[in-house]
């Protein structure tokens, strides 16, 4: 049972914004180059690819680069912690939080499962248009380890807009601009999966757009209701709640891209996104696997005054 719908996310207005994201997390791309990866730990039926307690600021002797600046509060965490990350938009009109964001590689695999424990502000609001904030990023072995996220061959997007949890992918690269805006599923594998060159797994409304030469993407999932409630009660988002997100790259056989990929979204140990027949690469990228994970806090519209994200207990693993 599919429990979301997709939707078109990027417009026209949102080119400036976007540049902008993908400038701020795409700096220093030639003075810097990563080797090391984070090893694998096997954990049950499970492997631990990356684990983050947020509990001191040691960051690089955990794997993180670009960057990392982020901060850590005593004041809010889960039960059985002592830290956690904090944003803090400490004024209105600020776009990144206090800190920022980095990068952590990994080792390339198919799949990953992001587990972390999240929770806002009770002054919290949402942007009120479509869009934003972005939260947590996958990328893969397509493009390099300092690449901007909004222009790749692949990134995943973890977040929520509006209250609504969201998941959504971009693959503007790979756009075949010669045949912009034609229907290429069954037709070539040298096509987009997110928008701009048809639609490859039935999930529709696809969109694309210029930008200075080339086109960018977007298409996203997102269940029916709103999660994150403003109203106090079980969903409250001021209270601490637990997502858990698995991708699953789609297979490939024989040179086509299969219609076989997962996406699955558990709010507090609900699922609440479900798919197991997604597209996200063809056979053009065989051999593209998912090795890095990005924590880029991005309100693009501006704050409308101070507010907080807290995250504690991040982990990614893989099957």
């Amino acid at each position: 049972m599919k429990h979301f719908h997709g939707k078109l996310i990027f417009f026209l207005p949102l080119v400036a914004a976007a540049c902008a994201y993908f400038f701020i997390y795409n700096r220093n791309a030639s003075a810097e180059k990563v080797d090391e990866m984070n090893p694998v730990k096997k954990n049950s039926s499970s492997y631990t690819l990356f684990e983050e307690p947020f509990e001191d600021t040691n960051w690089k002797s955990r794997g993180w680069y670009d960057g990392p600046d982020m901060q850590i509060t005593v004041k809010e965490h889960i039960p059985g912690s002592g830290h956690s990350c904090v944003w803090h938009w400490k004024k209105a009109g600020d776009i990144k939080p206090e800190g920022g964001g980095a990068r952590v590689l990994f080792t390339p695999v198919s799949s990953v499962t992001l587990s972390f424990y999240i929770k806002h502000s009770d002054n919290w609001k949402w942007t009120g248009v479509n869009w934003h904030p972005h939260e947590f990023h996958f990328l893969t072995t397509g493009d390099d380890s300092l690449v901007g996220p909004a222009y790749t061959h692949l990134t995943f997007y973890i977040e929520a807009v509006n209250g609504v949890p969201r998941i959504a992918i971009q693959d503007g690269k790979n756009i075949d601009i010669s045949r912009i805006g034609k229907n290429l599923v069954g037709v070539s594998e040298n096509r987009s999966v997110a928008g701009g060159n048809g639609d490859s797994d039935g999930y529709g409304n696809l969109g694309y757009y210029p930008n200075n030469g080339v086109y960018w993407n977007g298409k996203h999932w997102e269940p029916e209701k709103r999660y994150f409630s403003d109203e106090p009660g079980t969903c409250f988002k001021g209270d601490w709640h637990h997502v858990k997100v698995k991708l699953r790259l789609n297979s490939v056989k024989e040179g086509i891209g299969i219609r076989d990929g997962v996406l699955q979204y558990w709010f507090d140990d609900e699922l609440i996104m479900d798919c197991h027949d997604v597209v996200y690469r063809t056979g053009k990228h065989p051999d593209m696997h998912i090795n890095q994970f990005l924590m880029a806090p991005y309100y693009g519209p501006g704050v409308p005054h101070e507010q907080w994200i807290w995250i504690d207990d991040l982990e990614i693993t893989t099957d």
